[in-house]
């Protein structure tokens, strides 16, 4: 049973990898991504928490700055959507 669930963390941080590899066109599906990895990141670390027996105050900590990724990553959403007026990445000029 425990080994299961190692398995679908690990099966969760490789496909959102791989969507954040492969679909690089627009930030909104990133942002997805990295959440989804973030998300498969605090499954693991409640898992080993609760198999050391420890405190769980460190996922509290995680979750805070998880949301202030997501959130500054919202804003650079926003930020672009009302700049450019879509959120792809090959319509910017860097230079």
């Amino acid at each position: 049973m425990m080994m299961n669930m190692w398995l679908v963390i690990f099966i969760m941080f490789l496909f959102g990898n791989m969507i954040f590899v492969s679909k690089h066109k627009h930030l909104l599906i990133v942002l997805l991504s990295l959440e989804f990895m973030v998300l498969s990141i605090f499954f693991f670390l409640m898992m080993y928490l609760m198999m050391l027996n420890y405190n769980m105050y460190m996922l509290m900590v995680f979750l805070v700055f998880s949301v202030w990724e997501g959130a500054l990553g919202l804003s650079i959403l926003v930020s672009m959507i009302r700049t450019y007026g879509n959120d792809y990445f090959q319509s910017y000029n860097l230079i």
